[in-house]
């Protein structure tokens, strides 16, 4: 069975908010709702099929009572922030062999009227594994970082490398009207701020903000029938990493794994990608990510980052909206990868809209690189 042309993304909606602090995680999963089924023009009575994850313990249950849902097909995946990428994989899949005809995706979460702290907490979730990291202290920017020192003591890279992605995030930010952080920086701003986990400074971390969205998923053929340009499914593909029993290369991430089988679902290279949605918790997670995908050589991600060539007008623009470092991101950002990929090629993104983007790329990373993590990648064409 393949999703290759036979899938579509119809409706999309990203919540505007970036703090709400009179709304609940519910709250702003069911106005995106309401937004991207209309941007469907579709409505509730159309969805029998529904996903979600990171909203309270049994999110999916909770949610279809919200919503007032008794689907045919239900996903509550929770890998992380990769998470509704591999459920737009997940609902095609169930689509495509029956079990339901329209899905939904929605997200929620107030992390930062919560005053959740991304990042710095120890521990990785109860995972039964937290014997063997948790006695020496690990956080989640510690374990980022740590790929980040082991890429620069391999091959060289820099500081100032890493800190060329968040200028470039912050410059495509200024573009969006409901990014987060909007001014311009620089590789010095970047460099100056303090050191969260050596060597990842401030601004080589992503924002802490509320925020939600919402995906509606259904067959290319209903999708010919509906209101607005769709964007295709051509290929997916999901996997993980862990330390297993032994040692591996830190810097062998999945979205090696997962982008290989994309590509190879997809029928087609990294040279014929448009643009890229990718993960970028830290700055550190798009320069490996770039590099597992197959964009350049491992190693030479430093270089591949610099001169322009991963910013608007350049040979791989990446991360339009401003990503997490500068435009939104309420603990798992998957989503909003996927609706900034879906505007891009229906060519509705104003001011920061890449020319004649006809291939999408989206990858989200969930959990902890350089210990346990997840990588989802989908590819998506213009219709």
């Amino acid at each position: 069975m393949s999703l290759r042309n036979e899938i579509a993304v119809v409706g999309v909606y990203e919540h505007p908010r970036r703090s709400a602090p009179d709304k609940t995680a519910y709250q702003i999963a069911v106005e995106s709702a309401r937004g991207a089924l209309a941007d469907a023009g579709l409505t509730i009575a159309d969805v029998d099929g529904y996903a979600t994850s990171g909203v309270g313990p049994i999110g999916a249950l909770a949610m279809c009572h919200h919503l007032n849902l008794q689907p045919d097909w239900i996903d509550s995946t929770a890998i992380g922030g990769s998470s509704f990428v591999a459920q737009v994989a997940h609902a095609g899949a169930a689509i495509r062999a029956g079990l339901c005809s329209t899905v939904l995706i929605t997200y929620g979460s107030t992390a930062a009227s919560d005053r959740f702290a991304v990042g710095t907490g120890g521990g990785t979730g109860g995972d039964p594994n937290d014997q063997f990291d948790a006695p020496y202290g690990p956080t989640i920017v510690g374990a980022y970082a740590m790929v980040a020192q082991r890429h620069m003591h391999q091959y060289g890279t820099t500081s100032e490398q890493l800190a060329e992605i968040a200028v470039t995030m912050r410059r495509h930010a200024g573009l969006n009207p409901y990014a987060k952080y909007r001014d311009p920086i620089t590789v010095e701003d970047v460099l100056a701020s303090r050191v969260i986990s050596s060597p990842l400074h401030l601004l080589d971390c992503c924002v802490i903000s509320d925020g939600g969205g919402a995906l509606v998923v259904t067959s290319a053929e209903r999708a010919r029938d509906l209101r607005r340009k769709a964007a295709l499914v051509l290929g997916a593909g999901i996997a993980n990493r862990h330390s297993g029993i032994g040692e591996r290369d830190i810097l062998d991430i999945a979205a090696r794994q997962s982008g290989a089988k994309a590509f190879e679902r997809a029928g087609i290279r990294p040279t014929e990608v448009d643009l890229c949605m990718i993960y970028d918790s830290f700055t550190i997670t798009v320069l490996s990510t770039l590099e597992n995908l197959g964009f350049c050589a491992l190693g030479e991600g430093g270089p591949f980052v610099q001169g322009g060539r991963i910013g608007l007008g350049g040979e791989l623009p990446v991360n339009l909206d401003g990503g997490g470092l500068s435009s939104n991101h309420p603990g798992m950002r998957g989503i909003f990868l996927v609706i900034e990929a879906v505007k891009q090629l229906r060519g509705e993104c104003g001011d920061r809209q890449v020319e004649d983007a006809r291939i999408a790329l989206c990858h989200g990373t969930g959990g902890w690189l350089g210990l346990r993590h997840s990588g989802a990648t989908l590819i998506l064409g213009a219709e």
